[in-house]
């Protein structure tokens, strides 16, 4: 197995609320906020090269999107999807799965593209990995995150015979990681786990979005069920600590991973880095 990390751009997001409850004194000095309150964040993917296939772990945003959309989001930066992908010496053709950790527009964006008037998929030879109870959720949003929910993004994957549906009661033996479903920032995230070079990894998605956000407290403002994400992220800091697990961020817009240990404030970042520090 051999991982590579895939940078797929930047874009800017309310720090109120990306920080939730954190009083904006404390959280300006992590992430500073530009003159509209808006902090910058990665789209940072991952991919897996494990004998014949190559799987990717969520796919940014995408370039489908119109102007008024992309202006919400002020999309900035000089990576791509694919220019990371060809960096990598690999093509969108050549991805055997994708695996989605949930549907939100940032994180499955970038799985579908316009061609002419029709949207299809961007990896044409790949599976779309979802699960059942997240994929129901999401074609019929609730009105608090319907806006974070697109069509564009969902139904043509259904559409084009791609998608596999895993049941979050069965384990998947189709896949070389483990999953955490949670459902404190929406209904059934998936989080993969697993060994590489002796170390776990947890590829941490929106449950822990950036090293800042590991303490408790920190949990976004975009999440459906806040007390649920806090006793989720409090039941893998404690496992984490005690196993040496490195955690892999999807929106931190400088560190991709870290360690943690125990300080009298509580669970904390350790070494903090690239993911090629740790292995």
């Amino acid at each position: 197995m051999t991982l590579h990390t895939i940078d797929t751009g930047l874009f800017k997001l309310d720090g109120g609320a990306m920080f939730g409850v954190v009083p904006k004194a404390l959280w300006q000095k992590l992430n500073p906020a530009d003159q509209n309150n808006m902090c910058t964040w990665a789209m940072r993917c991952l991919l897996i090269e494990d004998g014949n296939r190559l799987i990717l772990i969520d796919t940014g945003i995408g370039d489908k999107q119109d102007e008024k959309f992309v202006s919400h989001f002020y999309l900035h930066g000089d990576d791509s999807l694919e220019k990371s992908l060809k960096s990598k010496g690999f093509s969108t053709s050549d991805i055997t799965d994708v695996f989605l950790t949930h549907l939100h527009f940032d994180h499955c964006g970038g799985a579908i593209k316009r061609q002419k008037d029709k949207l299809v998929p961007v990896f044409e030879n790949a599976t779309y990995w979802s699960n059942t109870d997240h994929w129901n959720w999401a074609v019929n949003p609730n009105p608090r995150e319907k806006a974070s929910f697109l069509k564009e993004n969902i139904l043509p994957i259904k559409e084009s015979g791609q998608l596999k549906l895993i049941s979050p009661n069965q384990k998947s033996d189709s896949l070389p990681f483990e999953l955490r479903f949670l459902d404190g920032h929406t209904e059934k995230q998936m989080l993969p786990q697993f060994k590489y070079k002796g170390r776990t990894i947890v590829f941490c998605a929106d449950l822990i979005p950036s090293v800042h956000h590991v303490r408790l407290p920190y949990i976004m403002a975009y999440d459906m069920r806040p007390l649920k994400t806090l006793s989720e992220k409090e039941v893998l800091l404690n496992e984490a600590v005690e196993n040496d697990y490195i955690l892999f961020f999807e929106h931190d817009p400088v560190n991709q991973c870290c360690t943690l240990h125990r300080t009298e404030r509580g669970i904390m970042p350790k070494e903090i880095g690239s993911l090629n520090d740790f292995l």
